[in-house]
């Protein structure tokens, strides 16, 4: 297991800024190569934890920070309101607001206004998908492209998510973090800005990749979102790796298995970035 570390990479800086979201302030983090000189993917990268913990500084142990390093592009972390405290809509708001705010600031911000994407991981993943619909509905941004890694989007038992007891995220852990993002609601009719799975129309969404391993309790709702994307004409792929268990990326990153699945992520992200461009609205 890797220590985590939660500050900036060599060749990374990281700004902390306060912003607007809905009457109150939350924090984000803005994360540049440094020299950075604009006309960029500008990328707001949501932090996994079951809706219910977490921290905007885990983008620096997640699969975003690369991107920064790699590939000049710009991200933005955000510290969403957790269910522990606010369940939904509250951690989705904030997340939307900073969308918002990355739209607002692109010039600013040294972005490419046709590249907005959006990524995370595990619960950061389903607020992915969530915010991904959101903005097809309201068309308040255009988003090139979505990288929803693992996502936690599916508040019903699948196959996968019943009798699990895999490391890091099993069956137990779910039921208690859904229960605790979705309390209050009534839950025979759940959004799907609160649980995606929910969704019925996927036309007009963004252009996805995602991976999943097998022994994880998200790998049928996975390979089930990027089903339901493809069949509506959206493009969108999945890998799939044996055996392996939620963030194993992030838990063993120095292992065989997880060097193929950051190589394969980063080669469907730079192939975003020169193929998949949105048209502002």
């Amino acid at each position: 297991m890797r220590s985590f570390r939660f500050w900036p990479d060599k060749g990374v800086s990281a700004e902390k800024r306060l912003i607007d979201a809905n009457g109150h302030k939350i924090p984000i983090l803005i994360l540049k190569r440094k020299g950075h000189t604009g006309n960029s993917p500008g990328i707001l990268w949501i932090h996994g934890g079951g809706y219910a913990t977490g921290i905007k500084e885990m983008v620096y142990v997640g699969r975003a920070e690369s991107l920064v390093k790699e590939y000049g592009a710009v991200v933005i972390s955000v510290g969403y309101r957790l269910s522990v405290l606010h369940p939904f809509p509250a951690g989705f708001d904030d997340c939307y607001a900073a969308l918002l705010y990355l739209k607002e600031h692109v010039y600013e911000l040294g972005i490419r206004d046709d590249q907005i994407m959006v990524g995370g991981e595990s619960a950061g993943g389903g607020l992915c998908a969530a915010i991904c619909m959101k903005a097809r509905d309201t068309k308040d941004v255009g988003i090139a492209y979505q990288m929803p890694l693992y996502p936690m989007i599916d508040n019903h038992d699948t196959d996968s998510s019943r009798n699990n007891h895999a490391k890091v995220w099993n069956t137990r852990r779910n039921h208690q973090a859904w229960a605790m993002y979705l309390r209050g609601m009534d839950k025979s009719n759940v959004p799907p800005y609160a649980a995606p799975a929910r969704q019925t129309n996927y036309s007009n969404l963004p252009p996805a990749y995602t991976f999943v391993g097998t022994a994880e309790p998200f790998y049928d709702e996975t390979l089930t979102f990027i089903s339901n994307l493809k069949n509506a004409g959206v493009e969108a792929s999945v890998d799939v790796y044996e055996g392996m268990y939620h963030a194993f990326d992030m838990m063993e990153p120095d292992s065989e298995i997880s060097k193929e699945a950051i190589q394969k992520f980063e080669e469907h992200f730079e192939f975003a970035m020169n193929n998949y461009f949105a048209k502002q609205n």
